[in-house]
């Protein structure tokens, strides 16, 4: 398996791990989790907690943004695939979505935007390559 790929499974997992977290914060603030509602009771949270639910909402979606950006490469050049560029423009999108929640819990907004569009930039140049 080419290291896009491994990368593509880790992103695949973070926002289970950041949903994981989410369920500390809901239990911090209203000692409890609904599980009947999840929904309404995450968009209750507030400060950290909200934080989190907004830092796992924005993984989802560059999840979506990288398994594009992945598989259009691995259909279109899978030479290019297995390339070291590719390799590491992986692994710095991998690295800009670990440190994202980071910052975003962290509450440091121009240092988290910073790193998504990093992160942004290493998905279009992936698919620049294919």
């Amino acid at each position: 398996m080419t290291t896009p790929l491994w990368c593509l499974v880790i992103v695949a997992l973070l926002p289970y791990v950041l949903s994981t977290a989410g369920g500390y914060f809901k239990m911090r603030q209203f000692g409890t989790m609904d599980n009947k509602h999840p929904r309404i009771q995450a968009a209750k949270l507030e400060v950290v907690g909200a934080r989190m639910l907004a830092a796992q909402q924005n993984a989802w979606e560059a999840l979506g943004f990288f398994t594009a950006a992945v598989a259009v490469l691995h259909l279109a050049n899978p030479e290019v695939a297995r390339s070291s560029t590719a390799a590491n423009l992986s692994l710095v999108f991998l690295a800009t979505r670990v440190l994202h929640p980071i910052l975003y819990l962290a509450n440091l907004d121009i240092a988290r935007s910073s790193v998504f569009l990093v992160g942004l930039g290493c998905g279009i140049w992936l698919l620049s390559l294919a």
